[in-house]
């Protein structure tokens, strides 16, 4: 069985074509800069990269472009899109109407479309990306995997703000998460390589990169996650401020003159690593930063690891303690630095590193805490591509 993963964006398109007999990535690659003069798509394919530059103007011609490049030419590796079986979309934002992955029915579509108003930048993209698949491929299965889905089993006493009650039944304003598919497979895959059940665990997933939440998973259910109604809320973030008074946000709109727009592209796009530091919303850079004596760096990076630190014991205390503490993402992966400010100061807890293991690891599967530390510290690299893969595959049949 042959699937195709995609993740559509605004202006960009991420492919992966999957083997599902033995879950190996046949190649893969994404469009950027769609609907301008010098988008290209880059093409992965037996570990190397290719870049083909042409215009295309939107996620139609996107897909198309994608499909022309599985099937013809130099970096072809289908015969004849016939070969496809299904295609698996990530889909941002379910609100609360979906809890799980589902196959994409124009019933589901109508009930996703709904949810717009939630993700006004993510979700008009995804629609266009399943619709570019059926005006190609009419007949063929698409599913839908939600960032939001994982995150609907928190209690309501977890999801719910102090706010009147109505604006969550009018607009529906609550915690939804995010990064769910990653948070999923992590905790699932930790219990895996582990060699333990999910039923009885109480697990803390650091999915750490440029985008950065954690999540509370007991007995292989979320609990709690950090991001909230968006992905601003939570841990601070490459450039995202994470946390903030919201009384500031208020009081920095009067100040500055700012509308909506500007008080949102200021906490999303203008704050975090990269505001602090005034140098970079890159991990590397801080570090580099540090390295030749700059403060801010060495402040950026103090309250970077202290947040995530902060978050572990919130989520100890919910669920009650914790027996498996997971890192993941880009960071969470590569960078020991993270880890070690991360963990520093829980042994408290039970938390007990190995330093030569942590400095060690990188961007594979490994225990990091040390043989006498009563709370495993795992490094698993997350593949949210395979879960949407494995996801599809069950659902198309």
């Amino acid at each position: 069985m042959k699937i195709l993963v995609l993740n559509c964006g605004s202006s960009s398109i991420k492919y992966a074509l999957y083997n599902m007999d033995d879950h190996t990535v046949i190649t893969s690659g994404g469009i950027e800069k769609i609907g301008l003069p010098d988008s290209f798509i880059t093409v992965k394919l037996h570990g190397e990269k290719h870049r083909i530059m042409r215009p295309i103007e939107e996620h139609t011609a996107g897909v198309q472009f994608i499909f022309e490049v599985l099937t013809q030419g130099d970096y072809a590796v289908l015969q004849d899109l016939g070969e496809l079986d299904a295609v698996g979309h990530r889909m941002v934002h379910g609100g609360e109407k979906f809890n799980k992955s589902v196959r994409l029915t124009p019933e589901v579509m109508e009930a996703f479309t709904a949810c717009n108003d939630l993700a006004p930048l993510h979700n008009p993209a995804n629609i266009k990306g399943v619709n570019a698949v059926k005006a190609l491929l009419p007949d063929i299965p698409q599913v839908g995997v939600f960032d939001t889905a994982f995150h609907q089993t928190m209690p309501d006493y977890a999801y719910m703000y102090a706010l009147p009650y109505e604006l969550y039944t009018k607009y529906g304003v609550r915690r939804y998460g995010f990064h769910g598919t990653s948070h999923r497979y992590v905790s699932q895959r930790v219990c895996e390589f582990l060699g333990v059940q999910a039923e009885g665990q109480k697990i803390i997933t650091c999915h750490i990169g440029n985008g950065a939440s954690i999540a509370a998973v007991k007995d292989g259910r979320c609990v709690d996650t950090s991001m909230g109604l968006t992905p601003l809320e939570g841990l601070m973030m490459g450039t995202r401020c994470g946390d903030i008074d919201a009384g500031a946000v208020s009081f920095l709109m009067d100040k500055l003159h700012l509308d909506t727009k500007g008080i949102s592209t200021l906490l999303n796009k203008q704050s975090g690593l990269a505001g602090v530091s005034q140098l970079s919303s890159d991990f590397r850079d801080i570090l580099a930063g540090i390295a030749e004596g700059n403060d801010q760096a060495r402040l950026a990076k103090e309250m970077y690891t202290y947040r995530i630190r902060k978050y572990i014991g919130q989520y100890a205390a919910a669920m009650g303690g914790v027996d498996i503490i997971v890192f993941t993402g880009g960071a969470g992966e590569n960078q020991w630095e993270v880890r070690e400010g991360a963990t520093q100061g829980l042994e408290f807890m039970g938390v007990k590193m190995d330093e030569a293991l942590n400095r060690s690891c990188r961007a594979t599967e490994a225990i990091l805490s040390a043989e006498d530390s009563k709370v495993t510290v795992c490094c698993i690299p997350t593949d949210e591509e395979l879960m949407i893969a494995l996801d599809t595959e069950a659902l198309a049949g």
